[in-house]
C-alpha cells in the first residue's frame, strides 16, 4: 500500500489516529465529565484568610490523619448527610498556571473525617482548644499537640484571641492564637457539606447493621427514643461537655446539676440543642453551635440525648418522650 511506502502519509495517519482518538477518549468524557457535575448551588469559593489555612493544613500534614471524603459506608454516617460526589470538589481550581491543588482528600483515617466539619463542629473556641492539645477536648486523642501555633503573653493585645485554658499558666500568662491557628481554624470552619439540589438523585450509605450495644436504661425507654442516648451523647455532645458531663471549666458549661438539664420543662434544653447558644460568652464559655440541626437529629434522637443528660452523672430530672420534643421542634420552626 502507498501508505506503508509513504513516510508522510503515513505519519499524518498515526497522528489523526491520534488526535481522534484523543477526542473520544479523553476530551469529550472530560467536558462530558465536567458539565454532570458541576459546583453545586451555594458553593463558594475560600476567602483569603481560609486560603491561608488551607495551606497551614497541608504545610502542617494534617492529610496524613484526616479526610475530606464521606464513604458509601453505613459507619461513615457521622461525617456526613451523604456519600461525597464529585460535584463536591468541582470548585477547586490550580493554585497557579504553573500547579495543580493540593489533592486534600486523604486516605488514612486516623482521624475523623473533616469533609463537614464545619457544620458538625464549627466553634471556634473548641478548635482553638483542640489544636493546643486535643487531650483537652478529647481525652483519648491520639492527635499531636500543635503548641508552636500559639504564643504565650504576659498581657494580650486587644486584638488577640485569648485560649481559656484551665491551669495552662500559673503564672498569669495568656495563650493567644497566632495568625496562623486562626487561619487554620477559618478553613476547618469552611468545610462544609451542600445539600444536593433538589430533584438528583442522593446516593446512599450501604452495609447498614445494628448500632451496637443497648442499655438498660435505653431499653426502659425503648418505647419512647429507640436510640442509645449515650451513644448519641458520645458522638455529638461529649467533645465540648466531656464524656463526664463536666465540660471544661472556662471553655464549656457543665451539664452535671445545670439547671437547664434538671428543669422540668424541656423546652429551653431541647432549643439549645437545636438551635445553638451563646448567652454565656460574658462568663468565658464559647458559642455552642446547633447540634441537633447541623446534625439532622430526628426528634427521637434528641428526646433520647436530653434523657440521657437528665439521668446521668447524679442528674435526676423528668424524662421526656419523642412526641414531646417534635411538638418543641415545629414550635422552632
Amino acid at each position: 500500500m502507498d501508505l506503508y511506502s509513504n513516510h508522510k502519509k503515513l505519519y499524518m495517519a498515526a497522528l489523526g489516529f491520534f488526535l481522534v482518538l484523543t477526542l473520544f477518549v479523553a476530551i469529550i468524557p472530560a467536558l462530558s465529565n465536567q458539565q454532570a457535575n458541576a459546583v453545586l448551588p451555594g458553593s463558594r469559593p475560600l476567602n483569603a484568610l481560609e486560603k491561608e489555612g488551607k495551606a497551614v493544613f497541608i504545610a502542617e500534614g494534617c492529610v496524613a490523619c484526616h479526610t475530606q471524603q464521606v464513604r458509601n459506608l453505613d459507619m461513615d454516617k457521622n461525617w456526613g448527610s451523604r456519600p461525597s460526589i464529585a460535584a463536591d470538589y468541582a470548585g477547586i481550581t490550580r493554585t497557579d498556571v504553573w500547579r495543580n491543588t493540593a489533592t486534600l482528600m486523604g486516605s488514612e483515617r486516623t482521624g475523623p473525617d473533616l469533609t463537614n466539619i464545619g457544620n458538625r463542629q464549627p466553634a471556634e473556641d473548641w478548635h482553638l482548644l483542640h489544636l493546643y492539645n486535643p487531650r483537652l477536648v478529647v481525652g483519648t486523642s491520639v492527635m499531636p499537640s500543635y503548641e508552636w501555633l500559639f504564643e504565650s503573653k504576659e498581657y494580650a493585645d486587644t486584638e488577640d484571641k485569648v485560649l481559656n485554658i484551665p491551669g495552662a499558666e500559673k503564672d498569669g500568662r495568656k495563650v493567644v492564637a497566632s495568625r496562623k491557628a486562626m487561619a487554620l481554624v477559618a478553613y476547618l470552619q469552611s468545610l462544609k457539606q451542600l445539600k444536593l439540589p433538589d430533584g438528583r438523585p442522593v446516593p446512599v450509605f450501604l452495609y447498614s447493621k445494628d448500632a451496637g450495644k443497648v442499655t438498660a436504661a435505653v431499653l426502659a425507654l425503648k418505647k419512647q427514643t429507640a436510640f442509645d442516648g449515650e451513644a448519641l451523647y458520645t458522638s455529638n455532645c461529649s467533645s465540648c461537655h466531656q464524656p463526664n458531663g463536666q465540660g471544661i471549666p472556662g471553655a464549656f458549661p457543665s451539664l452535671k446539676g445545670s439547671a437547664i438539664v434538671l428543669d422540668t420543662d424541656p423546652l429551653v434544653q431541647v432549643t439549645i440543642i437545636m438551635k445553638g447558644y451563646d448567652g454565656r460568652a460574658g462568663e468565658g464559655y464559647g458559642a455552642m453551635p446547633a447540634v441537633g440541626t447541623n446534625n439532622n437529629l430526628k426528634p427521637e434522637e434528641v428526646a433520647a440525648i436530653v434523657n440521657h443528660e437528665r439521668s446521668s452523672w447524679g442528674n435526676q430530672s423528668k424524662q421526656v418522650t419523642a412526641e414531646e420534643v417534635k411538638k418543641i421542634i415545629s414550635s422552632l420552626k
